[in-house]
C-alpha cells in the first residue's frame, strides 16, 4: 500500500478510536466531530489512491469526494446527507 494512503488511513483509524472513547465517556458532541474527522481522512486516503496527488485542504466531505471524482459513485442518500443549515454543494 502507498505510504501516503497508509498515512491517511492511520489518521482515520485514530479518529474513529477516539470517537469510540468519547462515546464510552458519553461526550457525544465529540463523537460526531471525531466521526466526521475519520470520514474526512478516509476520503483523503481514497483521493490519494485515485488521484496520486495531495488531497484538498478542506473539511467538506462532498468537496473532497467531488474533487476526487468519487462523489457520483455515492447513493442519493449519501450525497444528500448534511447537517441542518448546511450550504448545498
Amino acid at each position: 500500500m502507498d505510504e501516503k494512503v497508509r498515512y491517511w488511513i492511520e489518521l482515520s483509524d485514530y479518529y474513529l478510536e477516539t470517537a469510540v472513547a468519547m462515546l464510552t465517556s458519553k461526550r457525544y458532541l465529540y463523537v460526531g466531530f471525531m466521526c466526521h474527522q475519520s470520514i474526512e481522512k478516509i476520503f483523503k486516503a481514497y483521493y490519494v489512491h485515485l488521484m496520486n496527488d495531495t488531497p484538498p485542504f478542506s473539511h467538506s466531505l462532498s468537496y473532497i469526494a467531488r474533487q476526487g471524482g468519487f462523489y457520483t459513485t455515492m447513493s442519493e442518500e449519501q450525497m444528500d446527507f448534511r447537517y441542518p443549515g448546511a450550504i448545498k454543494h
